[in-house]
């Protein structure tokens, strides 16, 4: 499992999927980074509970007490600060995760424009060959984002959409984004209990079992 991840937040829908990651990486004494441009901010706003001051240093403070996790846990990083370590290939810590990723900021690591600490997380992820995974949530695609989707793909990140499934019968919207974080786990190699295998559920046997005697 990773040491540390940093999730970067931009202004698609879709916060709750970044702040559950968070939540059960540090459940799992994974550090966690966090990049929260503007528009997260007035996302996270409009669609959560919670509300974040502008700086990062009372970010972190706000989210620590979110979480209930110490320093070590949980750092914030500006979007601005080219000092930080996820700026350099040297210093990079870990996997870089944007939940939820806007189609722009999208469009700008595809074309390694790293105009902000965010773009160049990813961009640094790309070049060192290391994990990077794009949470898009947006619909419908148009070409330019599926084509940037396919560039992508082409050079080694892993495009997951916020497509939550049904399969398992969600009764609240939490269990349609446990659904999305599980697989996002699934792809940090993370163990996590949100959301059974296919074909390892107790509902799930049962009834494969029932459909393979009608048969």
């Amino acid at each position: 499992m990773p040491k540390r991840v940093l999730i970067a937040m931009t202004g698609a829908s879709g916060s709750a999927y970044a702040l559950r990651l968070g939540q059960v990486l540090i459940a799992n004494d994974i550090g966690v980074d966090f990049i929260i441009s503007k528009a997260a901010l007035l996302v996270i706003a409009t669609e959560t509970e919670l509300t974040l001051p502008a700086k990062p240093q009372a970010q972190a403070q706000t989210l620590r007490d979110y979480y209930e996790c110490d320093e070590s846990a949980l750092r914030v990083f500006g979007r601005e600060d080219w000092m930080a370590p996820w700026a350099s290939g040297s210093g990079q810590p870990g996997p870089v995760v944007v939940c939820p990723c806007s189609t722009g900021t999208l469009s700008a690591i595809a074309t390694g424009a790293s105009n902000n600490l965010t773009e160049r997380a990813a961009d640094v992820a790309l070049k060192e060959r290391r994990q990077l995974i794009l949470v898009p949530r947006e619909t419908p695609f148009s070409e330019i984002h599926l084509n940037n989707m396919l560039t992508l793909t082409r050079m080694g990140s892993v495009i997951l959409p916020a497509c939550p499934g049904f399969y398992h019968e969600p009764k609240t919207i939490n269990d349609l984004v446990d659904f999305v974080v599980a697989r996002i786990l699934n792809q940090l190699g993370v163990a996590q209990t949100l959301m059974p295998s296919w074909g390892y559920g107790s509902e799930a046997t049962s009834s494969n079992t029932a459909e393979t005697k009608n048969d």
